[in-house]
């Protein structure tokens, strides 16, 4: 077991049987959950819209480096900047680069989880750049030295009293404010370096090619802030955000909205096109490699909506930051594998019940339980799995072709059960279980003797 699977072990037996963690996660997905069924009513046809953004979506992954160009061409034409970045440490050195360049020493975030992806923060900050992230919900996560827990909501873990505390230790603030007092607290803290930061970074929800913009959604005002008052604004976007067309956001926003939040339209809905002080980074860091698998790559339709978080019940067992990834859930155990190599990563895709209930919410018609047993069986052909349980497979597999293998090994293991044997054997299921007491009777033996009756 790699230290990536050990670490990923640990934190969920942990997690699974922290009562109150399960109690304010199950708390805030029940408000998510009665916040979106109002906003699904919305549409007169939720499943078509899916289909629609199903297609655009395929078009676009289809034929990506021509849109890719075409965005280019469309921001330069702005008076915008276009760069390319391989990998996430390219990225970094963009932004550092351009940082040195512009002698930039205070930055300010908006929300961006591909920023979180390739560790911007830390080489920022090596640099000697001050960085604040201006999201609410990331804010807390910086000041508790924290990593977002969901790519939508980064303190869905936390509740009031929690916020409270951190507020009180970060800023001597009373342990019984209210969540508008914290809010105000936040506010009045953040527009101070808002009005003195020399750069400004987001990511984008949506890069569309023509004509050449990002297209960005916060419920906060943050997002414009960032992007608006500090001399430079970079944006970080992974090539797979593409649309084609900007009527084609008169789709995405309101898929976007309604399952990321509930809303049938985010609060800020903003474009950004080309000037002077205007960078785009278009990040591949694994993409193309994803893109390349045509029997998989339209995971890369994926919108960031985090529904398929909400939706599993391993995830809102085990919690955003048992996963030690930036992206969590089936999302994460869908392409983690292939962004960050399945050798560390090969664990996740076993991290699903495979219910289907992350496929059944999907915005973008993502087929998300196939990918991850496309994902379970690329990591046995590329003998990522363990040699154990390879051989236990076998025995299995040895053991299901053939009715009197079966049903011998049946009769074993109830043996096994009466003499004792098997408690030693299950010991990791039986830590937190009971064992059931074996059957008198195989099923097969009950139903030779019943089968005239």
């Amino acid at each position: 077991m790699n230290a990536n699977a050990l670490q990923f072990r640990r934190a969920t037996d942990a997690k699974a049987f922290d009562l109150r963690h399960r109690a304010i996660v199950g708390k805030n997905t029940a408000t998510y959950h009665a916040a979106v069924a109002r906003g699904l009513a919305r549409f007169a046809d939720w499943e078509t819209a899916r289909r629609r953004a199903a297609a655009i979506k395929w078009e676009v992954m289809n034929h990506l480096d021509r849109y890719l160009e075409e965005f280019e061409r469309n921001v330069i034409a702005r008076g915008g900047h276009v760069h390319w970045a391989e990998t996430g440490a390219e990225a970094s050195e963009l932004v550092v680069s351009l940082a040195r360049q512009h002698g930039v020493r205070k930055v300010v975030k908006a929300k961006s989880m591909v920023t979180e992806e390739i560790h911007l923060n830390p080489a920022l900050e090596s640099a000697g750049v001050t960085v604040l992230e201006t999201d609410l919900g990331e804010y807390i996560c910086q000041l508790r030295g924290e990593p977002p827990y969901h790519i939508v909501t980064p303190v869905m873990h936390l509740n009031r009293e929690q916020i409270a505390r951190t507020f009180n230790e970060k800023f001597g603030t009373p342990l019984d404010a209210t969540a508008e007092q914290l809010a105000g607290i936040a506010r009045e803290k953040l527009r101070r370096e808002f009005l003195s930061a020399d750069m400004g970074i987001s990511g984008a929800n949506f890069a569309v090619a023509n004509p050449g913009m990002i297209g960005l959604c916060t419920n906060e005002g943050n997002g414009r802030l960032t992007t608006a008052l500090p001399r430079l604004h970079v944006a970080i976007v992974g090539i797979e955000k593409l649309v084609p067309r900007l009527e084609d956001l008169a789709l995405f926003w309101p898929l976007l909205a309604t399952r990321g939040t509930g809303q049938f339209l985010t609060v800020y809905n903003t474009l950004i096109g080309g000037s002077e002080n205007f960078h785009v980074i278009l990040l591949d860091n694994g993409r193309t490699k994803l893109l390349a698998d045509v029997e998989q790559r339209d995971a890369l339709h994926c919108i960031r909506c985090g529904a398929c978080l909400n939706a599993c019940p391993v995830y809102r067992t085990v919690g955003g930051h048992s996963y030690g990834t930036t992206y969590q859930g089936p999302l994460g155990s869908m392409i983690t594998p292939h962004l960050r190599g399945w050798e560390d990563w090969s664990h996740l895709p076993y991290a699903s019940s495979l219910c289907g209930k992350c496929a059944d919410v999907c915005p973008a018609h993502i087929p998300i339980h196939h990918h991850l047993l496309h994902n379970r069986r690329n990591s046995v052909q590329r003998h990522c799995d363990a040699p154990l349980q390879r051989f236990a497979f076998r025995i299995w597999r040895w053991a299901m072709q053939s009715p009197g293998c079966y049903a011998l090994g049946g009769k074993l293991a109830r043996l096994g059960m009466w003499l004792g044997i098997a408690k030693p054997l299950a010991r990791l299921w039986t830590e937190r279980r009971d064992l059931p007491d074996p059957p008198r009777q195989a099923f097969r033996d009950w139903w030779r003797s019943n089968e005239r009756a």
